[in-house]
């Protein structure tokens, strides 16, 4: 692995953070993205805090990571992340994105992709965020495959999501990750999550029901050097999960306003659970909550876990 130092990447750590990796203590990343895109000031702040509360009192240490002022975050004071929910114009920052917001001293919020290459720079294996990214419907006209899964082929983090984001094509995604060579484990469930519902119906090779399994496997992943992540795939809780058949409408009500706008890109999946949130009046973003929530919780669990190997 190459280090911050080679990089000549300087990582600032916030004191939490940096006396929990000095001393094997259990370190949960958490993405950026969900504060400065996923919702307006104050509720993304209060999201931002309520998560990183789940993670501490499962007994485990956050460390948000995002970019400010070009310098990057493994871990943030809570001064820090009021200031950072509060930014306009912050730079969505996947894998290609990194070294320009580095570079050009800009504010960024870091994606799947992005956090897994900073949490392995800093040392932390575990990873909690709401849905990966993945094939996006109509990929094989428009190509729009996220950087999430090429990341999750070479860069030894876990996350813990609710699946991939429902707006995707699931069915191609899982067989992306298959190519890539990335493991799958279902969490309590021999079935691949559908963010906002607990299955799609899609069946998994590998289910996991405790933390202790799914970190005694990532040790021997790793040890036998083989290289990527992995996907604990942890479905929504049932009390949470939307009704599929309202949800599959207003997602292809969503990707149907998208195509009309002509909206692509980085800037699409944004935009779909924007959309999606306004048409299910607010529900979608209350299943969201729940599940970041819920996945946070897990994620800690396997850290603690993985820690006392």
């Amino acid at each position: 692995m190459i280090s911050a130092i080679e990089m000549k990447i300087t990582l600032q750590f916030s004191d939490e953070v940096r006396d929990a990796l000095e001393h094997n203590k259990a370190v949960v990343a958490l993405e950026s993205t969900i504060i400065s895109h996923g919702m307006p000031y104050p509720q993304n702040l209060e999201v931002a805090d309520e998560v990183e509360n789940v993670v501490r009192e499962h007994g485990a240490v956050p460390a948000t990571i995002a970019i400010l002022d070009g310098v990057v975050h493994v871990g943030m004071s809570h001064d820090l992340l009021v200031s950072f929910a509060q930014r306009k114009n912050v730079m969505k920052c996947s894998r290609r994105d990194l070294a320009l917001a580095v570079s050009g001293k800009l504010d960024g919020a870091t994606t799947v992709a992005a956090t897994m290459i900073i949490a392995s720079l800093a040392g932390i294996k575990i990873f909690a965020t709401g849905g990966i990214g993945g094939v996006h419907r109509n990929a094989e006209s428009t190509f729009d495959v996220s950087a999430d899964l090429t990341e999750l082929g070479k860069t030894n983090v876990a996350v813990v999501s609710a699946g991939a984001k429902a707006i995707l094509d699931l069915p191609k995604t899982l067989e992306y990750l298959e190519t890539m060579g990335v493991p799958v484990i279902g969490f309590g469930t021999d079935f691949f999550p559908a963010f906002y519902t607990r299955s799609s119906g899609l069946k998994l090779s590998m289910t996991m029901n405790d933390p202790s399994a799914v970190a005694k496997f990532l040790k021997t992943k790793w040890d036998m050097g083989i290289d990527g992540g992995a996907i604990i795939a942890n479905p929504i809780p049932e009390s949470a999960e939307l009704n599929p058949m309202e949800i599959e409408t207003a997602i292809s009500n969503a990707i149907q306003k998208s195509q009309e706008d002509g909206i692509s890109g980085k800037e699409l999946t944004p935009f779909l659970l924007r959309y999606l949130n306004d048409i299910t009046a607010g529900k979608s973003q209350v299943a969201n909550k729940a599940l970041v929530l819920n996945n946070a919780a897990v994620a800690s669990r396997i850290a603690i876990a993985l820690s006392e190997l």
